[in-house]
């Protein structure tokens, strides 16, 4: 997948005090505010504070039939979502690969989702292309509304959109850009993408574009059952989806990586995994998480031994797993019974 450039954005909290400016693709929001470890303990422990993810995308799917029509597009039942209640789903290609990941919420009369940076637009030309007598609208509201994150779960009070609990122990609120400042002045201390990152990265949560490549498919990556139902009805995708699934044994796996903690350096996306100097991966994601030191996860061959000590770019990594080798196999066991 293809995203339109993003970094021409920059976040008015650029000007916080400390903030430093995120690399791509998050470039426009703050990497850290001056202590990024400190940053990160606030979100785990205090549940306090909030991270600015206002580079991300924003599209909104109005008219009776949306929650059917993206239903019947998606990965995710929809179909019979309550109102207030989140969700997180796909688009595939014909093939299975995954082309889009959204996170999202209805509040009744529309259905809002935030995208990865820079993917909107094109997420809003393949929703209409799709659209053919359905009644419903989509509009791409990036420019209007913000995306923050709140490590906190309890009920909010107030006019924002607010997400349900999501995979890290927090919520995602849209934020009308007009309000973003005065958002930051009382929900208290910013956390910026380094510290936001790690909590993902332990928490095994994978991100488009980074645990994934143009032929991933939601089996490598830990995406069923979280972001895919496997009890819906016909979508795109759905026959690669199913197929391995029942028969077991994805191409790939997601592992994360218990980082050698001496080497001060961290893996970048991209770099090589090895196995007895054998190329057997690359690493998506790496951070510094501030209980568990430098961690990482990787997407590496379904064949590699869970148990095998391997190389991230050179540095000694511990894998724990998180994708089975034999994903899925379990099913073709129990209908041989």
């Amino acid at each position: 997948m293809t995203a339109t450039p993003a970094q021409a954005y920059a976040s008015p909290l650029l000007d916080l005090d400390g903030a430093v400016n995120a690399d791509p693709p998050d470039t426009g929001v703050a990497a850290h505010y001056g202590e990024p470890l400190r940053e990160q303990r606030r979100l785990a422990h205090d549940h306090t504070g909030f991270v600015d993810l206002s580079h991300r995308g924003v599209v909104r799917v109005t008219g009776p039939d949306r929650l059917t029509w993206l239903h019947s597009l998606s990965t995710q039942d929809l179909e019979h979502l309550v109102a207030g209640e989140s969700t997180s789903a796909l688009l595939l290609s014909p093939h299975g690969h995954v082309e889009h990941t959204l996170a999202g919420v209805d509040d009744g009369e529309a259905f809002w989702m935030h995208v990865e940076p820079g993917t909107s637009a094109a997420l809003v030309a393949f929703l209409d292309s799709m659209r053919f007598l359905l009644r419903v609208e989509v509009a791409d509201l990036t420019s209007e509304y913000a995306i923050v994150w709140e490590p906190r779960s309890e009920v909010a009070t107030g006019h924002l959109t607010r997400m349900g609990v999501d995979s890290l122990g927090g919520r995602e609120v849209f934020v009308p850009r007009a309000r973003l400042r005065a958002y930051a002045e009382e929900a208290g201390a910013p956390a910026g993408m380094w510290a936001y990152e790690a909590l993902r990265i332990a928490a095994h949560v994978p991100r488009l574009g980074f645990e994934t490549d143009h032929r991933t498919i939601p089996n490598e990556v830990g995406w069923l059952g979280s972001a895919v139902h496997l009890d819906k009805g016909c979508y795109r995708g759905q026959e690669t989806v199913a197929r391995v699934y029942n028969l077991g044994r994805p191409p790939r796996r997601l592992v994360f990586l218990h980082l050698d903690g001496s080497v001060d350096r961290l893996p970048a996306h991209g770099a090589v995994v090895t196995q007895d100097g054998k190329d057997v991966g690359f690493v998506t994601s790496s951070a510094r998480h501030h209980e568990l030191g430098p961690v990482a996860m990787a997407l590496v061959r379904r064949n590699v031994p869970p148990e095998a000590t391997l190389l991230a770019d050179g540095v000694a990594a511990a894998q724990e797993v998180i994708v089975p080798p034999d994903a899925g196999l379990h099913v073709r066991a129990q209908l041989r019974r």
